[in-house]
């Protein structure tokens, strides 16, 4: 099921399956919502294994007072490349990979300028972002499927439990980036 998606930038969508908040007072429920498909520089993931952060309970319950609904949580992500763009350099077809908590950002601020993509105002996240391509927010991981720039997506080693990995991409890296600084 295709539908055309006027003046954004983006042709087509496909249909995903998640769970989603739908007010702050109520449990998750399934949920069915549109992805765009990947542009030229994008990958298209399927989703095996979404850790659950504390802040994703905080979003679905709308504790920091900014929660659009309805919200599709989760922000530690890993899966399998299924699709990538044309001009997708870093991945390929059946990779392991990872997503944390940005899946894009302005790319011309100073600090982006610098590689500090954590610190760009124009950052979009994972999920509750306005969603540059499509105008539309951003959706997180408890779905099926995610489609990011490659910039920001991650190489999952072999060795590592994708299962046991996802919870790195928020605790684990919150410990360690301040311990290698």
């Amino acid at each position: 099921m295709k539908d055309r998606v006027q003046g954004k930038g983006v042709n087509y969508m496909f249909t995903t399956k998640g769970y989603a908040a739908h007010s702050a007072h109520e449990p998750l429920k399934p949920f069915s919502f549109e992805r765009r498909e990947p542009t030229p520089t994008d990958v298209q993931i399927e989703i095996l294994f979404c850790g659950v952060c504390h802040s994703d309970l905080h979003i679905a319950r709308n504790e920091w007072g900014f929660t659009t609904y309805p919200c599709v949580p989760g922000h530690e992500i890993v899966g399998r490349v299924v699709k990538a763009g044309r001009e997708v350099k870093k991945f390929k077809e059946g990779d392991r990979v990872a997503i944390g908590c940005m899946v894009d950002s302005c790319r011309t601020c100073p600090d982006c300028e610098q590689g500090l993509e954590q610190f760009c105002q124009g950052m979009i996240l994972t999920y509750g972002s306005e969603d540059k391509h499509t105008g539309g927010v951003t959706y997180g991981g408890y779905s099926t499927s995610i489609v990011l720039d490659q910039d920001f997506v991650l190489r999952l080693p072999d060795k590592l439990d994708p299962a046991a990995a996802a919870p790195l991409l928020c605790a684990g890296i919150t410990t360690y980036s301040p311990m290698r600084h």
